[in-house]
């Protein structure tokens, strides 16, 4: 099977040139919004409506909001607000993926030249990692991965 490259992407502890400088620089052609609630005015540069614009505009990337990719309000409450622990929140959220059986309402191709947007900056705890290695774990290491 030929591999996909993808990356993934945070928007939190950069400046706005920082992050599009680094999507541009990577060649991103769609930038894939894995939060579950992506209007949030906290958002800064990465609301949904403007980050859209400024994808098109800086980079000639396209948007894409695909909350499939998210853990739950339930999930992430457990963690975040009830500051819960990482592990708990790792099962819960790899078995929420099984359940909606992601690998086969999606395919490989759909990643190419992609990066996975979430808030988290670094991809140590957060979930577009677990994203990417729940799908090469069902796809055979189909994702070549590039954490931006």
């Amino acid at each position: 099977m030929e591999t996909v490259d993808i990356a993934t992407i945070g928007f939190t502890k950069t400046t706005a040139s920082g992050f599009f400088e680094r999507v541009k620089k990577a060649g991103i052609t769609k930038v894939i919004d894995v939060r579950l609630h992506n209007t949030s005015q906290l958002a800064g540069f990465a609301k949904a409506e403007d980050l859209a614009y400024f994808l098109r505009a800086i980079c000639a990337a396209d948007y894409v909001h695909l909350p499939l990719l998210a853990p739950t309000d339930d999930i992430l409450k457990a963690y975040k607000r009830d500051k819960g622990d990482w592990t708990v929140y790792e099962t819960s959220f790899m078995q929420l993926m099984e359940n909606r059986k992601i690998e086969h309402r999606l395919k490989p191709e759909m990643f190419r030249g992609a990066c996975l947007l979430c808030s988290e900056d670094k991809p140590h705890h957060c979930h577009r990692r677990l994203v990417c290695e729940y799908l090469n774990l069902k796809w055979g290491g189909a994702l070549k991965v590039k954490h931006l």
